[in-house]
């Protein structure tokens, strides 16, 4: 497997890309009070599958004892990630709720988030969602030529004053597979030094910020991770291409209300 992609296979991406942006963008334009995690994961997948790609979540296992079940990941409040996005649960106001999705498309796959209020949230739940889509941007910001690995963990953590980092969960290479090498943690770490970004390189960026502990836990599901203190957490992502230019954003960020 390549970390290196090719200026056709980025291209193929950024295609993909724009089908999984419009599939996200379909899912936060349904979020109210009311709707269901089901009706949310429905709406995505037709969108993607009416453009000719596939979900690249859907069946997949990442050493779970079952395949993942939806396209989706929808996880509320203290879910952090990898909840099951086809659960008929109800989404109520002052909720936060973080859609997470995949798709293939060229036989390549991109990957982004996003943490969308639902109705009315509190000042607090606000913060961290701006907080935590700054970060992200940091980090896209620092994906540079010249940079490492480290930069971006460097750059995502400075945003972090107040927040729990959630440390055992990272951003990752993307193309080829859903999740390739290399790690790109949010926070600093000296094995980032050691990785030099790349002409090439395809990345999924994505910091996870809590309003407690930086612990999480998993869920009985087998799949949704929650914070250990049960503090509410957000959680946004995009893929990006490094280039001579700067960073390519592949997945460009959808338009969420009550944030944008």
């Amino acid at each position: 497997m390549s970390l290196i992609k090719t200026p056709a296979e980025i291209q193929s991406m950024v295609r993909g890309g724009a089908i999984l942006t419009a599939a996200l963008q379909s899912a936060v334009n349904a979020v109210r009070p009311g709707v269901t995690m089901a009706d949310l994961d429905q709406i995505a997948t037709s969108v993607i599958e009416q453009a000719g790609g596939s979900p690249s979540f859907r069946g997949y296992r990442s050493g779970a004892s079952i395949p993942f079940p939806a396209t989706l990941c929808i996880s509320r409040n203290e879910e952090v990630v990898h909840g099951i996005g086809t659960r008929k649960i109800k989404l109520e106001d002052g909720d936060i709720v973080g859609l997470d999705i995949g798709c293939w498309y060229e036989g390549l796959c991109t990957d982004m988030a996003v943490t969308v209020p639902v109705g009315k949230i509190t000042p607090a739940h606000l913060a961290l969602l701006i907080a935590t889509r700054a970060a992200l941007r940091a980090g896209v910001t620092a994906a540079t030529i010249g940079n490492n690995i480290n930069h971006i963990g460097v750059a995502v953590s400075a945003l972090s004053e107040n927040y729990g980092v959630v440390r055992s969960l990272v951003g990752h290479g993307v193309g080829h597979a859903v999740h390739e090498p290399p790690n790109v943690p949010n926070y600093p770490t000296s094995a980032g030094t050691k990785i030099p970004l790349k002409a090439g390189m395809c990345l999924a960026l994505e910091p996870m910020f809590t309003l407690g502990t930086s612990e999480v836990t998993l869920g009985p599901d087998g799949w949704s991770i929650l914070t250990k203190d049960q503090s509410w957490s957000a959680h946004f992502e995009v893929t990006i291409a490094i280039t001579p230019d700067g960073p390519l954003l592949i997945t460009p960020e959808p338009v969420v209300p009550g944030l944008d």
